[in-house]
C-alpha cells in the first residue's frame, strides 16, 4: 500500500502541475482532491516525496490565492498566498540550482500578497502581512519600502502592482512547473501504462471512437485525456485484483473506477453535469470573483477568469454567460 500510494502521489502531482499549466480548472480541482487525500494519509513525508508534496501544495494554493476567505492554516490572518510562501521556501532549501528563478517567484508572492490585500480593500491587513513577510535585511528593504508606500495611497492598481501581477505569478509557476517535470518525466505509472498501450497495440485505438474536444483557444485536448487513458488501463490492468479484494483501501478503488468511469462515459457524464450546473443560482460572491478577473484578464479570457477564481461548479461558457447578464444590468 505504501508504495502504490508513492506511485499515486506521483502521478497526481504531474495531473496537477499539467492541469496547472493548461488551465483546466475542473480537472485541476478534481486531481487537487486526489492530492490532498494521499498527501493527508501520509504519517511522515518519505525524503524523495518532499519536493512532490510542497509543489502539490504550493499549487493549490496559488491557484486560490485570491480567495481571502479561504483558510489553509490554523492562524486566521494566514491569507492562501501567504501561506504559499511557507511552501515555496520548503521548494527553495530542497534545490539550489534555480535561484534566479526562485528569486523572482518569492518577490512575486511577497508582492502579491499585498495586491490582494488591497484589491479587497483591507489595507490594514495588508500592512500588517507586510510586517510578518519582510525580515530586517538590507536586501528586503528597497521593496519593503515601496511596497509600504503602495498601501498608504490605498490605490490597488498603482504601476508597481500592475507591474509583477498575478498572471505574471503564474506565468513563472509555469515555468517553474516545466522544469520540474523535465527533471522527474520518469513517472511509474505512466512508464508503464505506456508500455502496455504498446505491447497490446492500442495507442491507435484506445480515443478513437471518442470525439476530439477543443477548448476556448481552439487547442485540442485529446492528449491530456489519452495520457489519463493510457495510465488507468494499466492501473485497471496490475492493480484490478487487488481492487476487487476488502483490504485495499477503499480510497484506491475509488480514485481508479472513478477514474476510469468518467473517461468511459464521459459525454453522458459531461451532459448530467452541465445540467445540474445549471439549475446553480449565482452568488454574489461569485458575482464579485468574475468581475475581479474580467479586470485582471479582460473580457473573452473565461478559462484564465474560471481558473483563477473562486466558482461553485461553473464551467467558462457560465461566466461568458453571466457576464453578458451582469453587463445589460449595469
Amino acid at each position: 500500500e505504501a508504495v502504490a500510494a508513492e506511485w499515486m502521489l506521483e502521478f497526481a502531482c504531474s495531473c496537477l502541475c499539467r492541469h496547472f499549466a493548461e488551465q483546466s480548472g475542473a480537472e485541476f480541482w478534481r486531481w487537487r482532491d486526489v492530492a490532498q487525500a494521499l498527501i493527508s494519509g501520509l504519517s511522515q513525508i518519505p525524503q524523495h516525496q518532499k519536493k512532490t508534496v510542497y509543489l502539490c501544495q504550493l499549487l493549490i494554493r496559488i491557484a486560490q490565492g485570491k480567495s481571502l476567505g479561504l483558510q489553509f492554516e490554523n492562524d486566521q490572518r494566514i491569507s492562501p498566498l501567504e501561506s504559499a510562501l511557507s511552501f515555496w521556501t520548503l521548494l527553495e532549501r530542497e534545490e539550489i540550482k534555480l535561484e534566479k528563478l526562485h528569486e523572482e517567484i518569492r518577490r512575486l508572492i511577497q508582492i502579491q500578497i499585498v495586491a490582494v490585500h488591497m484589491e479587497n480593500r483591507y489595507f490594514r491587513e495588508a500592512a500588517e502581512v507586510l510586517e510578518r513577510l519582510f525580515t530586517d535585511s538590507e536586501s528586503d528593504k528597497p521593496l519593503r519600502v515601496k511596497l509600504a508606500t503602495v498601501i498608504k495611497t490605498k490605490d490597488p492598481y498603482v504601476p508597481l502592482l500592475q507591474s509583477f501581477s498575478y498572471s505574471l505569478l503564474i506565468s513563472k509557476i509555469k515555468s517553474y512547473i516545466e522544469l520540474f517535470m523535465k527533471e522527474n518525466e520518469t513517472n511509474f505509472l505512466i512508464q508503464e501504462a505506456t508500455k502496455y498501450v504498446v505491447s497490446k497495440g492500442l495507442g491507435a485505438t484506445t480515443m478513437q471512437n471518442r470525439p476530439v474536444e477543443v477548448n476556448e483557444n481552439g487547442k485540442s485536448d485529446l492528449e491530456t485525456k489519452q495520457r489519463f487513458v493510457l495510465s488507468i488501463i494499466r492501473l485497471r490492468d496490475v492493480l484490478g485484483q487487488k481492487l476487487a479484494t476488502s483490504t485495499f483501501p477503499i480510497f484506491f478503488k475509488f480514485v481508479f473506477f472513478c477514474g476510469l468511469n468518467s473517461i468511459q462515459n464521459g459525454g453522458q457524464n459531461e451532459v448530467s453535469l452541465a445540467c445540474s450546473r445549471r439549475r446553480q443560482k449565482w452568488t454574489p460572491k461569485e458575482d464579485l470573483e468574475l468581475k475581479l478577473g474580467v479586470r485582471e484578464f479582460g473580457v473573452g479570457n473565461w478559462a484564465k477568469i474560471l481558473a483563477h477564481g473562486n466558482f461553485n461548479n461553473r464551467t467558462s461558457v457560465m461566466l461568458k454567460d453571466r457576464w453578458r447578464t451582469l453587463s445589460k444590468i449595469k
